[in-house]
C-alpha cells in the first residue's frame, strides 16, 4: 500500500509536527488564536495542495500521502487539521471537479500558495444534516446574482478571503436547484457573524456568513447552474477522508499519552501498566485505532485507483471518529482527576476529538450513506 515516497512523507510531516506544532498546540487552544507565520509554513510544505496538480501549485500527490499528512499533523494539533484539509478537500476539491481555469488561477493557485483563505458556505441554521434544505437564494439580475441568507458554522469564516456559496437558483427543484457561487469577503453585503466560542480546535475560527443583497457577476458561479449539490457531495467525500485521518491522529495522540501515562504513574507499589486489567484496556484500544488506520489508508489506496469511494469515506469517518472519542474518553479515564486538568495534554484531546462525529456529517448521516449504498 505504501512505497518509500510515502515514508519520506511521513518523515517530513511528523518532523513539521514536533518542530513547529507540539511547542505551541497548547497555546493555540488556550488562547484561541492561529500564527499567521505558521499559516504560511504550511503553505511552503506545499500542505495545502498534497493531490492538486503541480500547473496550479499543488505538489501533484496521491490521497495516501494527503491522509498521512493529516494524521501526523493532527497527532500534534489538530486545529492545524482545519487549514490543511480546506484546499485539499472542501475548498480545493470544488475547483478541480467544476472551476473554470481561469478560476482556478485567481482562487484556487493562491489557496496552495497560501496567500488566499477560502470558506466553504453549505451550512445554515436550518440546514445542517438536511443540506438540500438551503434557504440561501441566488436571483438572478441581468449578468449578475443577487444572493441572500445566512451560512452558519462555517470554517475559517472570520479570516477568509472568499467563500464557496451554495445558494438556491430555482426554488422550485429542490437539490437540483442548488448552485455554487465564489463570493468575495469584500463585496458590499458580505459579512460575519461573531466567532464562535467553541469547546476544540480552538486555533481555527468558525462564524456565521451573511449575505445581504450581495451582487455577484455570472462569471463567478461554480461549474453549471443547479449543479451545485452535485458539487457539494462530491466534495464530500475528499472531505470525509480528511476528517477521518484527523480523527485517526487525534486516536493516535491518545494513545500516545496513555502509554506514557500508565507507565509512569505508581499505585500499590507499582505502575499502573502493569495491572492487567491496563494491559487489556490498552490492548483494545490499539487494536481499534488500527483497525480504523487500515480502513482509512485502503479507502485513499482505492480512490488513488480511480475507484468510487463515496461509502467507504463514509464508513472510513464514520469509524475512525467515533474510535478517536472512544480512545481519548478511556485515555482520560486512565488519567483520572489528572485527566480533567488542563496541564495534561490529553484533556485538550478530549475536547478536540469531539467535533469529528459532528462536522463533514455527524456520524448518523455517515450511517445514512452507508445504508443507502447498500440497498440501492
Amino acid at each position: 500500500m505504501f512505497d518509500k515516497k510515502h515514508e519520506l512523507v511521513r518523515k517530513l510531516a511528523r518532523e513539521f509536527a514536533e518542530k513547529e506544532l507540539e511547542p505551541i498546540a497548547a497555546e493555540i487552544d488556550q488562547t484561541g488564536s492561529y500564527p499567521k507565520a505558521l499559516i504560511q509554513k504550511l503553505a511552503d510544505a506545499n500542505f495545502y495542495g498534497i493531490t492538486a496538480p503541480k500547473e496550479y501549485g499543488g505538489a501533484g500527490g496521491d490521497y495516501r500521502s494527503y491522509v498521512i499528512v493529516m494524521e501526523e499533523l493532527c497527532r500534534k494539533c489538530a486545529a492545524t487539521g482545519t487549514y490543511v484539509s480546506s484546499p485539499n478537500s472542501l475548498m480545493g476539491a470544488p475547483f478541480l471537479l467544476s472551476g473554470s481555469e481561469e478560476q482556478k488561477k485567481n482562487y484556487l493557485k493562491p489557496m496552495l500558495t497560501g496567500d488566499r483563505i477560502g470558506a466553504f458556505g453549505l451550512t445554515e441554521p436550518g440546514s445542517g444534516s438536511d443540506a438540500g434544505a438551503v434557504a440561501t437564494t441566488a436571483v438572478k439580475d441581468g449578468d449578475d446574482y443577487i444572493l441572500n441568507g445566512r451560512k452558519t458554522f462555517i470554517t475559517h469564516a472570520p479570516i477568509a478571503d472568499f467563500a464557496l456559496i451554495f445558494a438556491k437558483t430555482d426554488l422550485k427543484k429542490g437539490v437540483k436547484g442548488i448552485s455554487a457561487f465564489i463570493v468575495d469577503a469584500n463585496l458590499p453585503g458580505y459579512s460575519i457573524g461573531k466567532p464562535e466560542e467553541k469547546m476544540g480546535i480552538r486555533g481555527s475560527k468558525t462564524s456565521d456568513i451573511v449575505l445581504d443583497n450581495v451582487r455577484v457577476h455570472k462569471d463567478m458561479m461554480l461549474g453549471k447552474e443547479n449543479n451545485g449539490f452535485i458539487t457539494a457531495m462530491k466534495t464530500l467525500d475528499t472531505g470525509r477522508l480528511g476528517i477521518a485521518a484527523q480523527s485517526l491522529g487525534l486516536a493516535q495522540a491518545a494513545m500516545d499519552e496513555a502509554v506514557k501515562y500508565t507507565k509512569e504513574r505508581v499505585q500499590f507499589g507499582k505502575t499502573i501498566a502493569s495491572f492487567q486489567n491496563t494491559q487489556f484496556m490498552l490492548a483494545d484500544m490499539e487494536t481499534k485505532l488500527n483497525a480504523a488506520r487500515a480502513l482509512t489508508y485502503s479507502t485513499a489506496l482505492k480512490k488513488d485507483k480511480g475507484l468510487e469511494v463515496g461509502k467507504e469515506a463514509s464508513m472510513a469517518k464514520y469509524f475512525a471518529s467515533e474510535v478517536a472519542n472512544e480512545l481519548v474518553a478511556k485515555s482520560l479515564q486512565l488519567h483520572g482527576g489528572y485527566g480533567y486538568i488542563k496541564d495534561y495534554t490529553i484533556e485538550r484531546l478530549y475536547r478536540d476529538a469531539r467535533i469529528v462525529t459532528i462536522y463533514e456529517g455527524t456520524s448518523q448521516v455517515q450511517q445514512m450513506v452507508i445504508s443507502s449504498a447498500l440497498l440501492k
